[in-house]
């Protein structure tokens, strides 16, 4: 049996995350709307679920190692750098999970575990 990689999390997403995760959110919402689910994730508590799990509720596909932001996710992991926390939105009209911040570091983790338990903020 092989040994699993550990995988070392901050404790709460960076400050600038809330900014990246409004600027992408503004992209299916008005931009208030963003803002405002951006002050919400910064509220919210910390929780974790699996990355095989957060894949599954978002229906996005899993990016490879050749895309050069998972790659450099990938080395901070093997150097065993803290990765960010992610930050998820529950689009309820939509019915899925939007990955407002952290796609790529989600993407480097399932190539280490897909059963890894992820630190996350959720509204």
């Amino acid at each position: 049996m092989s040994k699993k990689t550990t995988i070392n999390w901050q404790s709460e997403p960076q400050k600038h995350d809330y900014p990246a995760a409004a600027l992408y959110l503004s992209l299916t919402m008005r931009p208030q709307a963003a803002k405002n689910v951006a002050k919400k994730l910064e509220r919210a508590e910390m929780t974790e679920f699996a990355a095989k799990d957060i894949f599954r509720a978002s229906t996005l596909s899993l990016l490879g190692v050749s895309n050069s932001h998972v790659e450099k996710d990938r080395t901070k992991v093997i150097r065993h750098e803290k990765l960010s926390p992610l930050l998820l939105f529950r689009d309820q009209r939509n019915g899925k999970l939007v990955i407002a911040d952290g796609y790529h570091r989600l993407c480097a983790v399932y190539t280490f575990d897909e059963d890894a338990m992820i630190p996350c903020k959720i509204v």
